[in-house]
């Protein structure tokens, strides 16, 4: 995956780590970088996770480290395609996230079946961050 940077280039995706108040890494968050002019961009899918787990930490975090794409559902598949060797493939990204709508929804249906009030929340919030650009591929 890639876009057009401002400067001319093209940005390619990558799976960066992120620092926050220097002590806090963020693996596996999803970055376009401009190799001309040094451009980062963190992959729009996923901004309002990323700033929602930053605002989780607060202003003193304790130094520790967290697996981005445990935390959101557009991560945990670019790393699956990352790991595939496939993240440009659009078809192979198609196919991995219909393959998590589903997994995700039969998780829903038992959830719903024993009442579990959380986890239908979390299933929830995952089914909702991959609708919100599932047309791209």
């Amino acid at each position: 995956m890639q876009k057009r940077c401002p400067c001319g280039d093209v940005m390619p995706m990558k799976l960066r780590t992120v620092i926050y108040s220097g002590k806090v890494e963020i693996d596996n968050v999803p970055i376009f970088s401009c190799p001309s002019c040094s451009r980062s961009e963190v992959f729009p899918e996923v901004k309002p996770d990323l700033t929602g787990l930053i605002g989780t930490l607060g202003t003193y975090p304790v130094k520790q480290t967290y697996l981005f794409n445990e935390w959101n559902e557009w991560a945990n598949i670019l790393v699956e395609a990352y790991d595939e060797r496939k993240l440009s493939d659009a078809a192979v990204m198609r196919r991995l996230t219909e393959e998590r709508i589903n997994t995700l929804l039969d998780l829903f249906a038992y959830a719903q079946s024993i009442q579990d009030e959380a986890w239908i929340a979390d299933i929830h919030k995952r089914l909702s961050q991959l609708s919100r650009s599932m047309m791209q591929f």
